[in-house]
């Protein structure tokens, strides 16, 4: 998914109102006879600044199971890039300057450029691809790295610890639905990530910051803004998907031992999010210091 689009999956300058022990981006939700540790993810972190709050370390070592959107210990990244090949291609005949028009694609040329992308790599794939090739590259380019992320960094744990990892969707479900968008949405998916390329650094700092310290009301704020005028965007990217997880999240509860869930920050937050789902099925999340 894009890394600029899903500002939302990010979250260190400071904001005002917070201090030092402020809450982390963990909850606690009690079941019967469990806990399921419900944690909001930065998907890709700056090498120089990965280290994860402590509320991590403690649902981690409380819990039985990983939990991830994704079942990357399962996924095969070759396979991936192939679903990615397969269904992010142009149809036959067509080349992304028709598709997009010349202004577009001239915006796009260099942005691509400037992420040190060869041109002409992306003029076979669509709208929707280009922007989430163009958003992660631009997060390379800014220090970050999948690898010091919080999911890469649990799953090392939980590998080294023989621990089991189950996800909540597949390749399918978490892509699908941008393959599926209508042409017009994705060119405005390509035009959001064009225009917030030059305010990633700014914008992704407070994310950052405001996920380090488990400010759901200020993730909130900053996360879902730029979903406001693109309903389409939102409805699949977060709406949709938090609804069908919410099911597997819940039977969670009925077990008897303890799970860690590590989705993106913006699935937790704001109307809509799991926090609030939760609580309208009779549920508490207690967020951990």
């Amino acid at each position: 998914m894009a890394r600029t689009v899903l500002l939302g999956l990010l979250a260190s300058s400071l904001l005002g109102g917070l201090n030092a022990h402020a809450a982390g981006p963990v909850w606690a939700i009690r079941g019967a006879h469990n806990t399921v540790y419900l944690a909001g993810s930065v998907h890709l972190l700056p090498v120089q600044d990965s280290a994860l709050p402590p509320a991590f370390e403690r649902a981690y070592r409380d819990s039985s199971r990983l939990v991830m959107e994704l079942d990357l210990g399962k996924v095969d990244q070759m396979a991936a890039a192939n679903w990615i090949t397969v269904h992010g291609a142009l149809p036959a005949g067509t080349d992304l300057r028709s598709v997009i028009g010349a202004p577009r694609y001239l915006r796009v040329s260099v942005a691509a450029q400037e992420v040190g992308l060869p041109g002409g790599m992306l003029d076979n794939q669509a709208p929707w691809v280009v922007a989430l090739e163009l958003a992660d590259l631009e997060y390379v380019h800014m220090g970050f790295d999948p690898e010091a992320g919080v999911e890469a960094q649990l799953l090392r744990h939980a590998q080294s610890d023989g621990r089991p990892t189950a996800g909540l969707e597949s390749i399918d479900e978490e892509l699908g639905g941008l393959e599926a968008l209508s042409r017009a949405d994705q060119l405005r998916m390509l035009d959001l990530t064009l225009d917030e390329l030059k305010d990633t650094p700014s914008e992704t700092q407070e994310v950052l910051s405001a996920w380090r310290h488990g400010d759901a009301t200020r993730l909130a704020q900053l996360l879902s803004r730029e979903y406001q005028s693109f309903p389409a965007l939102y409805q699949f990217l977060v709406s949709a998907r938090n609804k069908r997880w919410l099911p597997e999240i819940e039977e969670l509860l009925q077990r008897s031992d303890n799970s860690l869930v590590v989705v993106g920050s913006l699935h937790l937050v704001g109307e809509g999010g799991l926090l609030e789902l939760l609580r309208k099925d009779g549920l508490t999340p207690v967020q951990l210091e």
